[in-house]
């Protein structure tokens, strides 16, 4: 009796062990426990220790609230039928931890597997939509709109499913490799272009510059010129002045002596033409050397005395 009591006892307690293994369940952080009860929704179990009733509840599956990310790889056709490849990321994750999110979650889907296919093919169709209705050149530079498009196309349909999309991005879009030639060409040529115009302009900007600096020189020497000119006269007219002067003089000084002033002429012109004897290197001079040309000579130069005295700058102020 006592062994049997003994068998007894012991599966008693083996069982006592199972149900309460059963009742007693741990949900990890970042997850969330959906429990059902015969097969129908009952209740959320959140990170921590939890607590089941024995045989009418169950741990039906666990949501994790972290979040996710898949890569996508397709194709679409451009508006003049080109073909682009897209490698996107999407990051997303459930949108919050009420009942009916995680319920959401859980059901709305038969498996994780039909979700990504879904999600997949959602995204593909946004961005081929959008792709076509524009050109292989626009693409590259559309980048943010298509993310922007297909947020705006996905959002409402994730939040159905109980999901957020946190983030998209564009890794990669690529052309066929004849056309990706093209635009390089494309690129190259427009850059020869810009090259171009930038040397024309340059080219343009020196010119215009040399002949501001050249139209300056000539300015600048001809104001010279004109100012040497001009100091010039004002040296000849002084001399003049001053050689009018000291004639003047001399003459008055020979009359008082009681001298002819016409003596000073005949030194002036015998100076002369012993100036022209000494630097004419050679040259023949004919002078009229009669009494009449001596006189006619003597008047000439009187009346260029006094043509100068009279039309000194001094005499005139």
């Amino acid at each position: 009796m006592a062994p049997i009591l003994a068998v007894l006892f012991t599966l008693v307690l083996f069982a006592g062990f199972a149900v309460a293994a059963r009742c007693v369940r741990t949900v990890r952080q970042g997850n969330v426990a959906v429990v059902t009860a015969f097969g129908k929704y009952r209740r959320v179990l959140y990170p921590g220790l939890n607590f089941l009733v024995p045989v009418l509840e169950d741990v039906a599956t666990t949501v994790s609230v972290q979040n996710r990310s898949v890569e996508l790889a397709f194709q679409a056709i451009t508006n003049d039928q080109a073909n682009v490849y897209f490698k996107a990321l999407l990051l997303f994750s459930v949108l919050d931890q009420r009942e009916e999110t995680i319920k959401a979650v859980a059901f709305k889907f038969i498996d994780e597997a039909s979700f990504n296919q879904t999600l997949v093919r959602t995204v593909e169709g946004a961005v081929r939509s959008f792709v076509a209705t524009r050109k292989q050149a626009e693409i590259l530079a559309l980048r943010g709109e298509i993310v922007a498009n297909v947020k705006g196309h996905l959002d409402a349909s994730l939040s159905s499913w109980g999901y957020h999309l946190q983030d998209m991005q564009m890794n990669d879009v690529v052309f066929d490799q004849p056309v990706m030639e093209s635009m390089a060409r494309v690129v190259a040529s427009q850059n020869l272009l810009a090259a171009a115009e930038n040397e024309g302009r340059a080219l343009l900007v020196t010119k215009t510059r040399q002949a501001e600096a050249e139209g300056n020189a000539i300015r600048i020497s001809a104001e010279a010129d004109r100012t040497a000119q001009k100091l010039r006269g004002e040296g000849i007219a002084l001399f003049r002045e001053e050689a009018a002067r000291g004639i003047s003089v001399a003459a008055k000084e020979m009359e008082s002596a009681g001298l002819s002033s016409a003596l000073i002429l005949f030194q002036m012109w015998t100076e002369s033409i012993k100036h022209m004897a000494e630097k004419g290197h050679g040259n023949v001079i004919f002078l009229d050397g009669s009494a009449e040309g001596y006189q006619r000579t003597l008047e000439q130069m009187a009346a260029l005395q006094m043509s100068t005295t009279f039309n000194s700058p001094r005499k005139l102020a």
